[in-house]
C-alpha cells in the first residue's frame, strides 16, 4: 500500500530549491550527548502562558520529576532532564533576545541519570480527553520548531470536523535531518504516536509525507505497515517550504486552507514526526518530554551528527563537544531559512530547537552584501508559496504602512519561510521587515 505510493510525487505552486547540505549527516545514527554540568531549563519554551515553578532553589530534583507547571489551557509544565540540585530560577538569556525566567539545575556527576519519575499508563484505555490531558502533563509541543503546545491542536473548533491526520516528515530545511534519523531508527514510536493522536482526533486516516530526497525512511515505514492500514506514506516533491503545513496540505490532499484559516478548516491536523514520536514513547510510560534529537551541522563544525540532547543544555557545551573550525563565523539555531542566529553561546537548547548550523566566514550565505533598489523582477512572487506579493510588501513596509500591509496586502498570511530573500536579486531583507511590521500591528492592537 504505502509503496505504490512512492509513484506519487505531488508538490505545490512556487517555492524554491536552495542547496540541501544534508549529506553532512544524513547518514549518521543519533548518538547521545554527554550531560553538561548545568542545565538551563527556560520556563517559556513553547507558545502560550509560561509555566509555573514547582520547586525552589536547593531541592534537589530527578530525572523526569516535573519542576513546573502548566499555567492554562495554552501552556505546558517543565520536567527535570537532569538529576541533580536546584541552583537558582532566575532571568537567563534566550534566543530570541530578552532575558527569561529560567530554572538552573547542577547536575549530579555520579548520577546514572535513569529517568527515576514515571507513572505507566495503559493508553489502549484512555479516553480522548485522557490522551490529551497526558499529552499536556507530558509538557509536549510541536518540536518541529513551533513549538506550539500539541494538546491545544489536538482539540480543534467544534465548528471544524477533521477526517485526516496529516503527519509532517518533509524536514525541508537545508542541513537538517533529525527528523530522517528518526524515522529511521524511532518506527515503531512514530507509528505508535501516530494511532494514538488518530484516536484523540477522532480520525480514520492518516498520510505522512516525506520529501523525496529521504526514500529509505518512506520504504522502511512502508514496510512496517500492514495490508488495509489507515495509515499511508506519500513521497513528495523535495521543495522548500514542501514541510509548512499549508503547502503540505495542498501537497497530499488538494486542498487549500482559507487566508486567515488553520487546517482545521479544511478538515485536516498536521503533526511534525518527532513530536508523534516522543507521544509514542512517553505517554504508555507517564513521562514528560526532557530531551530530543539535535542536528549539529555545518561546514564549521568538526563532528556534525544527530545527537540526543538534554533540554537545557548550554549551546555552548554542545559546541565544545561536536567541536568547532577556526573559521566558524556564525551559529543558527533550526535551519539556514528560518532559524534565528545567536549572539550568546549560554542560551540553552530548546524543546524548540531541532538544528544547530554553524557557518565559516567564507560561505557564500554570509557575505555581506550592498542592498539595491527593488527593480520589480517578480521573482519574489514567483517564490513566494503563500501567492502573496513581497515586492509591494516591501515597498510599503519601506513606508512605515504596516496597516495596509495587514488589511490590503494579507501580510499575516506570511509565515516567514524566506524564499523571498533568498531570490531576491537586490538582497532586500524581506523577511525581516515583515516580521517587524507584524511586530508593530501586534503592538498597536494590544
Amino acid at each position: 500500500m504505502g509503496i505504490l505510493n512512492l509513484l506519487r510525487r505531488n508538490s505545490f505552486e512556487h517555492g524554491i530549491h536552495p542547496q540541501q547540505h544534508k549529506e553532512l549527516t544524513c547518514r549518521l545514527s543519533i548518538r547521545r550527548l554527554p550531560f553538561a554540568p548545568v542545565l538551563i531549563v527556560p520556563l517559556s519554551q513553547h507558545a502560550g502562558a509560561p509555566a509555573v515553578p514547582l520547586v525552589r532553589p536547593g531541592q534537589e530534583v530527578v530525572r523526569g520529576e516535573p519542576v513546573a507547571s502548566a499555567n492554562g489551557f495554552v501552556s505546558v509544565p517543565m520536567h527535570a532532564p537532569a538529576t541533580g540540585v536546584v541552583e537558582s530560577i532566575q532571568l537567563m538569556p534566550s534566543a530570541r533576545g530578552p532575558k527569561t525566567e529560567s530554572i538552573i539545575i547542577h547536575v549530579y556527576e555520579g548520577s546514572s541519570q535513569e529517568v527515576l519519575y514515571s507513572a505507566p499508563r495503559d493508553v489502549g484505555s484512555m479516553t480522548a480527553e485522557d490522551i490529551i490531558q497526558a499529552v499536556q502533563d507530558a509538557g509536549m509541543v510541536g518540536l518541529g520548531g513551533a513549538a506550539f503546545p500539541t494538546h491545544v491542536k489536538m482539540k480543534p473548533p467544534p465548528e471544524h470536523k477533521v477526517d485526516t491526520l496529516v503527519v509532517n516528515g518533509c524536514e525541508c530545511e537545508p542541513y537538517l535531518t533529525c527528523d530522517h534519523r528518526l524515522m529511521l531508527e524511532q518506527t515503531d514510536d512514530l507509528l505508535a504516536g501516530i494511532h494514538i493522536v488518530m484516536r484523540a482526533l477522532g480520525v480514520e486516516r492518516a498520510m505522512i509525507g516525506i520529501e523525496d530526497n529521504k526514500l529509505d525512511a518512506v520504504e522502511v515505514i512502508a514496510r512496517r505497515l500492514p495490508a488495509n492500514s489507515p495509515i499511508s506514506v506519500h513521497a513528495v516533491q523535495t521543495k522548500y517550504p514542501q514541510g509548512a503545513e499549508k503547502m503540505l496540505i495542498e501537497s497530499l490532499l488538494g486542498r487549500r486552507v482559507p487566508s486567515g484559516s488553520f487546517p482545521s478548516a479544511v478538515g485536516v491536523s498536521v503533526f511534525n514526526v518527532s513530536t508523534l514520536a516522543q507521544i509514542g514513547a512517553l505517554l504508555p510510560m507517564g513521562q514528560g518530554v526532557i530531551e530530543r534529537v539535535v542536528t549539529v551541522t555545518g561546514p564549521g563544525i568538526r563532528h556534525p551528527g544527530n545527537y540526543l540532547v538534554p533540554v537545557g543544555t548550554p549551546v555552548r557545551f554542545l559546541l565544545e563537544f561536536a567541536g568547532s573550525t577556526p573559521q566558524a563565523h556564525e551559529l543558527i539555531l533550526g535551519g539556514p531559512m528560518m532559524g534565528m542566529s545567536v549572539a550568546s553561546l549560554d542560551v540553552p537548547v530548546t524543546k524548540a530547537v531541532s538544528g544547530m548550523v554553524l557557518l565559516e566566514a567564507s560561505d557564500a550565505d554570509l557575505r555581506e552584501r550592498k542592498v539595491q533598489p527593488c527593480i520589480r523582477c517578480a521573482y519574489c512572487l514567483e517564490a513566494c508559496p503563500m501567492h502573496l506579493n513581497p515586492s509591494t510588501l516591501g515597498l510599503l513596509a519601506a513606508k512605515g504602512d504596516y496597516e495596509t500591509m495587514a488589511d490590503q496586502f494579507h501580510l499575516n498570511d506570511c509565515f516567514e519561510c524566506g524564499c523571498c530573500s533568498y531570490v531576491c536579486p537586490s538582497s532586500i531583507p524581506l523577511v525581516q521587515y515583515f516580521r517587524i511590521a507584524k511586530a508593530i500591528n501586534r503592538e498597536k492592537a494590544a
